[in-house]
């Protein structure tokens, strides 16, 4: 039978409901809404997009978003000024600058401009940092969002052998720490996994493919993940966001796996709502370190 659908559109939209009445309920206290600034520099179409995405689910929640909205030639210099001042206000609880950045500005040195407690994307070194020693101040989106989309379609993790394809600062990595951390009072995220990062240039990909109960695919390559790389039953989630024949997306896996697996995240409405979701939710809980 086909694969069950890890369905990310509606569990975002479930869990947008829960926020939202969390920021309400915040807001009835006298306590200010959370706000999210994001930082768009250039005129990249998709990023646009995602832009639009991000400030429209603020909206629905009760979150203040606002946008700065830079030149392509905006220098580095400025960029950093500007994340200065917005390191001191305090209505910005959570500051998002959109990547990917022009060439004159330096992406190391924009993350690290970023307050450590509106770092809301857990992309700062000291944030990661605090993600590899188990005790996190936030999740990062993507992984935090791939967690939540196994784990509340009642899948458990604990002592389940789990492939990453994918070695990327923003995805495979962080989520391999997620996946193989024990839960504590500190990190209630661990899961327990027994975790193996692998990537394009792993000898027998296939191989090390067929072994994971779970195989989350996130290299970005389109169709790299077969029908004849998956166990049967295996649980996939497919975080690729790769561009498809006529501008629509598709992800890392091909046609066929869905025959294969028990269950499988669909390219769009997969993983791509629940990273949204999980930004709001570390806004909120930005919000809460900074103003209690």
């Amino acid at each position: 039978m086909p694969a069950r659908r890890l369905d990310g559109k509606a569990l975002a939209a479930e869990m947008r409901t829960e926020i939202a009445a969390a920021i309400a309920a915040r807001t009835a206290l006298g306590k200010r809404p959370p706000g999210l600034t994001v930082v768009l520099v250039g005129d990249n179409p998709a990023s646009h997009s995602y832009v639009r995405n991000k400030q429209k689910a603020c909206t629905e929640v009760g979150i203040r978003s606002t946008l700065h909205h830079l030149p392509t030639d905006t220098s580095e210099a400025e960029l950093l000024s500007l994340l200065a001042s917005l390191n001191a206000d305090p209505s910005v609880h959570g500051i998002l600058v959109q990547l990917p950045l022009p060439p004159q500005i330096r992406e190391d040195a924009v993350i690290e401009a970023v307050g450590t407690l509106k770092d809301v994307d857990c992309f700062h070194p000291e944030n990661v940092g605090r993600l590899a020693a188990g005790i996190p101040r936030y999740y990062p989106c993507t992984p935090y969002g791939v967690i939540h989309l196994i784990r509340r379609n009642g899948i458990d993790l604990a002592g389940k052998d789990v492939v990453v394809v994918g070695r990327s600062n923003i995805v495979g990595k962080p989520l391999a720490l997620m996946l193989m951390q024990k839960p504590t009072k500190q990190n209630p995220t661990g899961c327990d996994a027994t975790v193996t990062v692998a990537h394009t240039r792993t000898p027998d990909l296939a191989g090390v493919c067929r072994r994971a109960d779970v195989l989350i695919a996130a290299a970005g390559k389109t169709g790299l993940i077969t029908a004849d790389m998956v166990k049967p039953g295996a649980v996939v989630v497919d975080v690729g966001t790769n561009p498809g024949p006529n501008g629509k997306l598709v992800g890392d896996v091909a046609p066929g796996v869905e025959d294969v697996a028990g269950w499988l995240s669909p390219v769009p409405g997969g993983v791509g709502p629940m990273t949204i979701t999980l930004l709001l939710e570390n806004t909120v809980r930005a919000a809460e370190l900074i103003d209690g």
